[in-house]
């Protein structure tokens, strides 16, 4: 699918859809589960979605035929090994979570595998922690990749893991309460805080019993379990980034609806980073207001929220003096390499930007429209097309169908506040 794009002004109100890391993280505790749960107002999207064929595979009874409330018979923890491979598609969440709980299995082995760019990412930190702690799992070719076979038990013990994505320790801290002794993990190296913080939260409402050495050590009861439970899925604050960034920029107003700044969701601090810069940001009990201002270049540590790279580069580009985005080495180990791919997409907008090891540096050019590859990764099709409507001229972004895999409908929600968006099906 080809995106067409052309310059635009914004102005409306905006509903932000459910959290991702949110409705996954349900769906893998309502599997785990004794009794029914629902999972209330859920994001329905490709990587939820792979979320509920995985743990449907694995014994969950998922209903899903309500869009604003997915019900689920869990497992108490009795997970069965799948008739067949489970196939993720493109959710690296999924898989990471869900191989943690296929360590759980007394019998039996489950195969892992998913699309071109999952098979191209890393898995190999949890695989030896896992097998640390009881289960046997190995990658098939040896690479540390998926595919993968994973086989119980969990029995706890000790491991360190280096965490350069957060989901190595959120698979383990979910399940690890399941497996037969206490188990204690060790952190040497933890990017991305705030989605752990996310996981802590659902430990915490399950009365999980662990102690929290200022995340550089976990120590779990084994023996836990966790019961049927009722969730309202908060917006996310990921999608709502491409909406605040556009209005950042781009002439007019918008009102982002159904934000909670109380969540531990790390992408709010968009919020704070575009004020700095010069947006004007307003919030109160109607919504978030964001509106453009004279922004300013600034140097912003983006370990945290590595998923708004994408975003605050096109910004970067838009913003007067110098845009350094630093210590996000792990955006290299999403979908694509984002450093490399925004750097690239960029150029051909004419940007004078500049790839580091750990990010970007992004300084004034003049900007012109483009025919720009989307590389199938949503967040960089959301970006560009961010960028493309602040042009003169007509830019095309191609595999603008991987907006799916988060945000289905980030395409009609734009056009709905003015965006000036074409697509051609091909």
């Amino acid at each position: 699918m080809e995106l067409t794009a052309t310059k635009s002004t914004l102005c409306g109100r905006v509903a932000i859809p459910g959290s991702k890391s949110h409705t996954i993280r349900a769906v893998t505790l309502a599997a785990l589960a004794d009794g029914c749960s629902e999972i209330i107002c859920p994001l329905d999207s490709a990587d939820t979605r792979a979320a509920v064929g995985a743990y449907g595979q694995l014994g969950a009874e998922i209903d899903t035929s309500e869009s604003g409330c997915w019900r689920v018979k869990g497992t108490a923890g009795a997970l069965r090994a799948p008739g067949g491979i489970v196939d993720v598609a493109n959710s690296g969440t999924t898989l990471r979570f869900a191989m943690g709980s296929a360590a759980l299995l007394d019998k039996g082995a489950v195969v892992f595998t998913g699309d071109e760019q999952i098979r191209s990412r890393p898995v190999g930190p949890l695989l030896d922690s896992l097998n640390d702690l009881g289960a046997d799992c190995f990658s098939t070719q040896g690479n540390g990749k998926v595919p993968v076979v994973v086989r119980g038990r969990l029995r706890g013990g000790g491991t360190s893991i280096e965490a350069v994505t957060s989901q190595y320790l959120s698979s383990l801290l979910v399940n690890v309460p399941l497996a037969r002794k206490d188990s204690e993990i060790r952190v040497i190296k933890l990017n991305e805080q705030p989605y752990v913080e996310i996981t802590l939260r659902y430990l915490d409402e399950q009365n999980i019993a662990y102690e929290n050495d200022n995340f550089k050590c976990f120590r779990v009861r084994g023996g836990q379990s966790y019961r049927g439970f009722s969730k309202r899925i908060p917006a996310d604050f990921s999608s709502a980034t491409f909406f605040f960034c556009a209005g950042a920029f781009l002439e007019g107003e918008l009102v982002l609806e159904g934000l909670d700044f109380d969540d531990c969701q790390g992408d709010k601090a968009v919020v704070d980073i575009l004020r700095e810069m010069g947006a004007e940001i307003s919030i109160n009990g109607q919504g978030v207001t964001v509106s453009r201002g004279e922004l300013r270049g600034m140097d912003i540590d983006m370990n945290a929220i590595p998923d708004a790279l994408p975003a605050l580069a096109v910004v970067g580009c838009f913003a007067q003096g110098q845009t350094r985005l630093y210590n996000v080495a792990q955006a290299r180990l999403k979908e694509t390499d984002r450093i490399s791919v925004m750097a690239a997409e960029l150029r051909k907008l004419g940007a004078d930007i500049t790839e580091q090891p750990d990010g970007l540096t992004i300084r004034p050019a003049q900007l012109r429209a483009a025919k720009l590859h989307g590389h199938s990764d949503h967040r960089v099709v959301m970006a560009l097309s961010m960028a493309a409507m602040g042009l003169k001229g007509t830019s095309t972004i191609d595999t603008a169908e991987a907006v799916g895999v988060t945000f289905p409908n980030y395409i009609e929600l734009m056009q709905g506040i003015g965006a000036r968006f074409v697509i051609d099906n091909q």
